[in-house]
């Protein structure tokens, strides 16, 4: 599970201005600590999604990995 504050030292892995836009769209705001949270989400999704592509003997990520 990710962490509630942004990593030090990573950088984001979210597009801050599509993901306001987009929550903006359903009528509601984003918070400054979210976009933070957001990217964490992702790169524990990504690194989960390394480990199994590891396990199964693979060097390429795919969908089913996520």
């Amino acid at each position: 599970m990710a962490k509630k504050k942004a990593a030090k030292g990573k950088e984001s892995l979210v597009v801050a201005s599509k993901v306001k836009a987009y929550v903006k769209s359903k009528k509601m705001m984003t918070s400054a600590d979210a976009l933070g949270a957001l990217s964490n989400r992702v790169y524990c999704i990504l690194d989960c999604a390394c480990e199994r592509t590891k396990a199964n003997r693979r060097s390429t990520v795919k969908p089913q990995d996520l």
